[in-house]
């Protein structure tokens, strides 16, 4: 009787051994992906520990079809180090759900790039299909690329008057459920911490705000409508410079996202700002800094990976289509957590 051979290791046996999703050791071994040096390290050591070899390469011709993931920074503001692991989880929902659709997920960055010189990129590549990171585009940057020979998805974006498909956040149900929050917390002043970015979302972040004051009755204080830079120093400082000249302070803010409630923070603790007792606070991303500050930030989680596989299976349907299909336009929502900013509890 023959000696059984030693199964080869698998794919989801590295993933497990290196603490981290199969799609994300498949990135790191193909050298794709927005994937930290810290992740790679650990994926790197587990294959080299369980000593792991790649199937062979397929045949040309049983090659899978690709799909792109395109992670456009227009100028950086919000597309940065700072959302880094934020766009990695996307990465992993897409890479997940590529593989059951039968796609290979090709991941491609451009920063800086004019809008034209993306679009000639799609164009002039053999590909099924695009998934295109929308946070920086303005509707006439979408518009352009959405013209495109292939089909295209947009991510971490929303215009509800054109003619493209969309997969984004519920931002109107999400600031929503904050502000409800705090005003059963006790909060009747509630200000809104925004930004003058040129970030679709934020600016739906913002419209959402005044639409849950007018629905939950809610005053609104226009002096307690704030805006500042998305970056952390230039938050700070511009948060800063607008608290100062302000009479009194909201009870409470929402803010556009994590970066701009932490700046907020800062500011107010040189005021000498007790967080929550004196103001609360709550950030929109639930970046991993938010719960390693003092006090941690509450703040609304966003399902990025569910995103990010409904955009490849909404590109996989338009691809396997054998007829245009109407604009799919799908809104996902999500969850808050409550961290020391705050002083409401999931109980409440």
């Amino acid at each position: 009787m023959k000696n059984s051979e030693k199964k080869p290791v698998t794919l989801r046996e590295v993933a497990d051994h290196a603490g981290v999703s199969a799609a994300t050791v498949s990135l790191v071994l193909n050298r794709k992906g927005d994937i930290s040096e810290t992740t790679r390290d650990k994926v790197h050591a587990a294959v080299s520990a369980l000593k792991y070899k790649p199937r062979a390469s397929r045949m040309k011709s049983e090659a899978l079809p690709t799909v792109r993931f395109l992670k456009l920074a227009k100028h950086g503001q919000t597309v940065n180090r700072d959302h880094n692991h934020f766009i990695s989880d996307y990465i992993d929902g897409m890479s997940a759900e590529a593989v059951s659709c039968g796609y290979t997920l090709e991941v491609v960055s451009h920063e800086g790039d004019d809008i034209e010189v993306v679009r000639s990129f799609l164009e002039d590549r053999a590909t099924q299909g695009a998934i295109v990171l929308a946070t920086e585009l303005s509707g006439d940057d979408i518009q352009k690329l959405n013209d495109c020979r292939i089909p295209v998805v947009f991510i971490d974006a929303y215009y509800p008057f054109l003619e493209a498909n969309f997969v984004d956040m519920d931002n109107d149900q999400m600031i929503f459920s904050a502000v409800s929050a705090l005003l059963r917390a006790g909060a009747q002043r509630i200000g809104f911490v925004g930004s003058h970015s040129d970030v679709v979302n934020f600016r739906l972040r913002s419209d959402a705000f005044r639409s849950a004051c007018d629905a939950l009755g809610l005053s609104l204080s226009e002096d307690q409508i704030l805006a500042v830079p998305a970056t952390r120093e230039a938050a700070y400082v511009s948060a800063k410079d607008q608290l100062d000249r302000l009479d009194f302070l909201a009870q409470a803010y929402v803010c556009a996202n994590d970066i701009v409630a932490l700046g907020l923070m800062r500011a107010l603790r040189e005021r000498s700002v007790s967080i929550p007792e004196d103001v609360a606070v709550i950030g929109f991303d639930n970046l991993p800094m938010s719960s390693m500050i003092s006090p941690s930030l509450s703040t609304i989680d966003v399902p990025k990976r569910q995103i990010g596989a409904l955009a490849v299976r909404t590109l996989h349907e338009l691809v396997a289509g054998s007829k245009p299909a109407a604009p799919t336009k799908i809104l996902v929502s999500g969850r808050l957590i409550f961290r020391g900013s705050t002083s409401v509890s999931t109980g409440s």
